[in-house]
């Protein structure tokens, strides 16, 4: 039962990002082509994701972790969703912030550098 809400959420959070392409956004091949250009630009100083990288790779190590906050061995379905919970703020967090950077990608191209930006 654990996957398959973990498999519900992430195929969610993948409907999103191809609604999102489909609309003239980012598609979901740009998204995660952008991560790790996120990550560097991040550990550079040069992007202020690295709050948000820090809390997505808790998360990850969270659902991925044989620990638990909530046992699912004991408390069966209610152990269940906490999981669920971070998986969809996860993927939720990753879209948004991809997309994010993207734009901050985007802007930062079309400074020409030694002109000042208004």
């Amino acid at each position: 039962m654990n996957k398959n809400l973990k498999r519900t959420a992430a195929f969610t959070a993948l409907a999103r990002a191809l609604a999102a392409g489909a609309r003239g956004g980012p598609s979901l091949g740009a998204r995660l082509a952008a991560l790790p250009r996120m990550i560097r630009a991040s550990m550079r100083g040069e992007y202020d994701g690295g709050l948000r990288l820090a809390l997505m790779t808790a998360a990850v190590a969270y659902v991925a972790s044989p620990v638990d906050l909530v046992p699912e061995l004991m408390l069966t379905v209610f152990g269940l969703v906490d999981d669920a919970v971070v998986v969809t703020w996860l993927a939720g967090t990753v879209l948004a912030e991809t997309e994010r950077f993207l734009e901050w990608e985007t802007a930062r191209a079309s400074v020409i550098p030694g002109h000042a930006v208004p």
